[in-house]
């Protein structure tokens, strides 16, 4: 049996006095691929935030697997990214390490040339973010998120990088760091979470669980509590929320 990674207990959390979360719990298992869905607003930011530890609970309790300690891996939106920022490729990758496990420097080279030959991305290494396309820039912030191994991946809106021609390709690379890495997906793009995760978790202000994906349309409405649009492109129907 799979151990708890993360296990969040009636928790309440926000900011200046006002709760994005009211009472939520969750659990997040070894192996799980947690899709995260919410409109904006929801509170699925917040939630992240008090994984990683950037934010304290107001109430409840929030409790981390000895074996997670602060080996998560991160990758942001990416509208928190400067890509004007003069830093290569194989910088931004290395950067991952610099929390540490006190690795030698020919550890640390070791590590990351396996993740960039990993991503696919050998031969962009001496490129500066800037010059990247979409696929190459999500490329590389993934394979910074996992240089360091981490326990549990958590990506932030992934879709927002890529163009449709690289997502098969990107879920795919998921789907193998899934064997040994947990992940949590948020995403608004709730056709593509339900297709490619285990396990789905509500979030709106309050959170509801689904174990599997196998979800209505109508289960969908009533726990986000908003409407939804449902749109196709190939042979997947992709549902995208309305704006709030």
């Amino acid at each position: 049996m799979n151990e708890v990674l993360v296990d969040i207990r009636n928790m309440s959390a926000g900011y200046d006095g006002n709760l994005a979360l009211k009472e939520v719990s969750l659990q997040v298992f070894e192996q799980d691929f947690l899709g995260i869905i919410g409109p904006n607003g929801g509170g699925k930011t917040t939630l992240i935030k008090t994984i990683l530890g950037l934010i304290k609970p107001v109430s409840g309790v929030i409790t981390k697997n000895s074996a997670l300690k602060e080996n998560i891996g991160y990758m942001p939106q990416t509208n928190l990214i400067d890509t004007q920022f003069p830093i290569l490729v194989a910088e931004v990758v290395e950067s991952g390490l610099m929390a540490g496990k006190g690795l030698s420097t020919s550890e640390k080279k070791k590590k990351v040339q396996a993740v960039i030959s990993e991503m696919g991305i050998e031969t962009i290494v001496d490129k500066a973010i800037g010059e990247l396309s979409g696929g190459q820039l999500q490329r590389t912030l993934l394979a910074r998120a996992i240089v360091n191994d981490p326990v549990l991946l958590i990506l932030d809106e992934p879709n927002a990088y890529v163009d449709k021609r690289f997502e098969s390709r990107f879920y795919q690379l998921l789907q193998e760091i899934n064997r040994r890495t947990a992940i949590m997906l948020v995403s608004h793009d709730i056709g593509t979470v339900i297709s490619n995760v285990k396990n789905i978790a509500c979030v709106n202000e309050t959170l509801h669980y689904h174990s599997g994906t196998d979800v209505t349309g109508d289960w969908l409405e009533e726990h986000l509590a908003c409407p939804f649009e449902v749109i196709a492109h190939g042979d997947v129907p992709h549902r995208v929320l309305k704006k709030h």
